[in-house]
């Protein structure tokens, strides 16, 4: 019997049970497929249909509702966790993998001896887990993730995941500002920026229904509110809020730039990019036919 088909005495696959274990710790996860790639949790994504970048490693602009997959699908939900979709996925599921910045973590990941070397020279000592062919180093604290800050060295956080290997040895360190200066020096790419939504949506001829400026007012604050209280499914959260304003909003010419940025602040403030603020505000005006 192979690792990926184990079941215990209670019916539930390791890995599964692995993932309630770390979701009661307030851990967000998902299963991996062989090579250490996310299953794609639903119909409509199988092969990759919904533009997943490579590999269904990146969540795509899908609206199933958007997305169901790669990191933005890691969850501490028990009741998703055992789903039928995902039950099936543990059964199948190599590895399980975790999203480090919905546990508020930051992981280094060292994928060789020369790095390894590098970060002991120059990162404060943290709890440490061995790897296949380096290790991770576990920090308490989020950030932006960036990919290749210096030869074998990656930062997984938010917006990434990164597999389970168990809570290694050592003593868990706050994230130091040298892991923060890794990412920052690394040449940022361009991110598309906001529009807001054009006066020529109001229908000619008609009013704003909106009676006070303080109904618009409410409505960001209380959107903002909902994005700011989370904890799981953050990018599911940001678009299906982003759907909600511009259903009330979208179609009056009220909502300005400063209101969208409020919105963007408060999603980034969770974790999310800029490029998917972005996606998520497009995927939901096009939803909507705006």
């Amino acid at each position: 019997m192979t690792q990926h088909t184990l079941v215990r005495r209670d019916g539930l696959s390791e890995h599964l049970r692995t993932a309630l274990d770390l979701a009661a710790s307030r851990i967000p996860v998902l299963p991996l497929r062989a090579g250490k790639v996310p299953f794609a949790n639903c119909r409509r994504c199988t092969d990759n249909a919904c533009g997943g970048r490579p590999n269904m490693k990146t969540p795509g602009p899908c609206t199933c509702p958007a997305p169901c997959h790669a990191w933005a699908a890691a969850t501490t939900d028990p009741d998703v966790i055992t789903s039928g979709v995902w039950r099936r996925a543990w059964l199948r599921a190599g590895a399980v993998a975790y999203h480090p910045g919905g546990a508020g973590l930051t992981v280094v990941d060292l994928d060789n001896d020369d790095a390894i070397t590098w970060a002991r020279k120059n990162l404060p000592a943290t709890q440490t887990v061995p790897t296949t062919r380096g290790e991770h180093w576990l920090y308490l604290g989020r950030m932006q993730s960036a990919n290749g800050v210096r030869p074998g060295v990656d930062i997984k956080s938010t917006m990434s995941y990164a597999r389970w290997l168990g809570f290694g040895t050592g003593t868990m360190a706050a994230l130091p500002d040298a892991v923060r200066e890794l990412a920052a020096s690394k040449p940022a790419a361009a991110r598309p920026v906001p529009h807001a939504v054009a006066a020529s949506a109001l229908a000619a001829g008609g009013e704003c229904p909106h009676r006070t400026p303080a109904y618009l007012e409410r409505g960001i604050a209380m959107a903002e509110q909902r994005i700011t209280e989370a904890t799981t499914g953050v990018h599911h959260a940001v678009y299906r809020t982003f759907l909600a304003v511009l259903s009330t909003h979208g179609r009056c010419g009220c909502l300005t730039d400063a209101h969208i940025g409020r919105l963007f602040t408060a999603a980034q403030a969770k974790g999310e990019s800029p490029r998917h603020c972005a996606d998520a505000w497009t995927n939901a005006r096009t939803a909507l036919g705006l």
